[in-house]
């Protein structure tokens, strides 16, 4: 999408996020909703869609990158933009997302790619975790066909899973039951899987799988890479068999659930610049700063790091991690809905769902019971 008036040298590469990840062939049968034609997205989509959040053309909506060059990339490898298996008489299905990169790279560089200043390679979920796989293969391959001055960063959104243990284990039968680490490990093999030599280099052969895990790719990384990641992410969420929604949590998913948010946090310490491509991403805010934002003053200070070796600039926070204890206690998060009657919860309602103690909870806080529901009620 080229927006009206005079486009930034930026270009946008959005991928797609996941609709299904696919493990091995017993997982397409898995589900009633997984039989192999919702593998064939390829014929379903639009020749054209409205942009959203960073891809959206409107400056109320995004006002720094409402007139970048935007691509969208649709998700129909199933293989986390990791893959480089043809299909053949072994294999029924091709998983090829590594390599569908490269050729879209190959195709914008004779539509406008060539002149550019900024390629921002951007992705949701499966599609952020594809970011943190392909940014640096990305910029090599830009520098091996003559465009070394091209700046190529990243965007990842909601693709920082961590390896943990599952609250509750289950066999692995599909990507909804299977603990991450293994759902990995078998998926890498399924797609002939490519992660980056610098990052491969770090784990034995064989486990390769490592460098799907934000935490243990991102200090292998060239490119920089901007990462924005909910501390209670409803996928985490899934695949370690805990439900915010439907039956109520018990004490032990509750503390599971403060330990994840814990760990979570200690993992984005070490990230440099701490997106979404939701219409409401210009409502979530973490101290104060919205998303677009500490994406606009992330960009300026590569920008002025780049031209004169400047600090950041000061009153413009590229880091920023909420401090929040438990699930949606930020305010500006998106409502959450029960799953099963589709109704919004306000916190307070959402709490007590969860099995939430005031008592309990204000002693933790050093609150009177009355004063924290107060805050709740207010939105603090």
């Amino acid at each position: 999408h080229k927006p009206a008036g005079t486009p930034r040298a930026v270009f946008c590469v959005s991928l797609d996020p996941a609709r299904r990840t696919l493990l091995e062939p017993l997982d397409l049968f898995a589900r009633p909703d997984a039989r192999p034609r919702t593998l064939q997205w390829g014929g379903v989509f639009a020749c054209g869609r409205t942009g959203t959040g960073i891809l959206s053309s409107q400056p109320e909506e995004n006002p720094h990158w409402w007139n970048a060059n935007m691509v969208f990339i649709p998700y129909c490898s199933s293989d986390v933009w990791s893959g480089a298996s043809s299909k053949s008489e072994k294999n029924e299905y091709a998983f090829m997302g590594a390599l569908i990169i490269q050729e879209v790279i190959k195709e914008l560089v004779g539509k406008g790619l060539s002149t550019a200043k900024v390629l921002l390679l951007a992705g949701s979920s499966a599609g952020g975790t594809g970011v943190l796989l392909n940014v640096d293969r990305v910029a090599e391959q830009l520098e091996e066909m003559g465009y070394q001055g091209i700046q190529v960063r990243g965007l990842a959104d909601s693709g920082w899973f961590l390896d943990n243990k599952q609250y509750r284990r289950t066999d692995c039968i599909d990507t909804i039951t299977c603990a991450p680490t293994e759902a990995i490990r078998r998926g890498i093999r399924y797609w002939n899987g490519i992660v980056p030599e610098r990052c491969k280099l770090q784990f034995k052969e064989g486990e390769e799988w490592n460098c799907f895990f934000g935490y243990k790719i991102y200090p292998t990384l060239r490119c920089p890479v901007f990462v924005v990641q909910w501390l209670f992410d409803e996928a985490q969420l899934t695949v370690d068999n805990v439900h915010l929604t439907g039956q109520p949590v018990q004490e032990g998913q509750w503390l599971y659930i403060q330990n994840l948010g814990r760990e979570l946090r200690n993992t984005l310490k070490d990230v440099t610049h701490s997106y979404s491509v939701s219409n409401h991403w210009t409502d979530i805010q973490v101290k104060g700063t919205s998303l677009p934002r500490a994406l606009h003053c992330w960009d300026r200070s590569l920008h002025e790091s780049n031209r004169n070796g400047k600090a950041p600039l000061k009153g413009c926070p590229i880091h920023l991690i909420d401090s929040c204890p438990w699930p949606h206690c930020n305010p500006s998060c998106p409502t959450i809905r029960d799953q099963f009657t589709g109704q919004e919860m306000n916190v307070i309602q959402f709490l007590m769902h969860m099995g939430f103690d005031v008592q309990k909870m204000a002693q933790q806080q050093g609150l009177e019971p009355s004063k924290l529901l107060g805050m709740l009620s207010s939105g603090n």
